[in-house]
Formats: C-alpha cells, sequence, structure tokens
C-alpha cells in the first residue's frame, strides 16, 4: 500500500514539473499531474530505457521527458479542441 501512496506522489510531482517546463497544465489539476506523470514515466522509460536515479521504480529523468511529452501534446490536443 505504501508503494503505490509513493508511485502516487512521484507520478504527480513528475507531472508538475512537466507542467512548470512546459509552461502549459494538465487538465483536472493534480488528478490530471499524478495521471500525466505516470503515463509519462511509462512513456518516457519505453522511449529512453530506466536509466538515471531512481524512485518507487520510476527512472526520474526519463520519466520527466515522457511527461513533457505528453504535457505537451495533450495542450495541444485540448487547445484545439477549445478553440
Amino acid at each position: 500500500m505504501l508503494s503505490l501512496i509513493w508511485t502516487l506522489i512521484i507520478g504527480g510531482v513528475i507531472g508538475a514539473i512537466a507542467g512548470a517546463i512546459t509552461s502549459r497544465s494538465m487538465p483536472l489539476g493534480w488528478i490530471g499531474n499524478i495521471v500525466g506523470g505516470l503515463i509519462g514515466a511509462w512513456l518516457g522509460q519505453a522511449l529512453l530505457g530506466a536509466w538515471g536515479p531512481q524512485l518507487a521504480d520510476i527512472a526520474i529523468l526519463p520519466a520527466i521527458v515522457g511527461a513533457v511529452i505528453l504535457v505537451f501534446l495533450v495542450s495541444l490536443v485540448t487547445r484545439g479542441l477549445a478553440d
């Protein structure tokens, strides 16, 4: 149970960092950050591998890169739908 909580916390932090880097935000606030961070971590590790420091079995640097890509793409899609 504690590992799940740590994973959600790390996912939220990674999503928030990605939002700060791109100056864009995920929909749904912190829930969007958590989901974006976890999906971004999966995407980053799938594309770049699991290298660098790890917390809660998430490689931080590839996760941030994957989350930045995801936040950017989601913001483009949601902005396109809003227009």
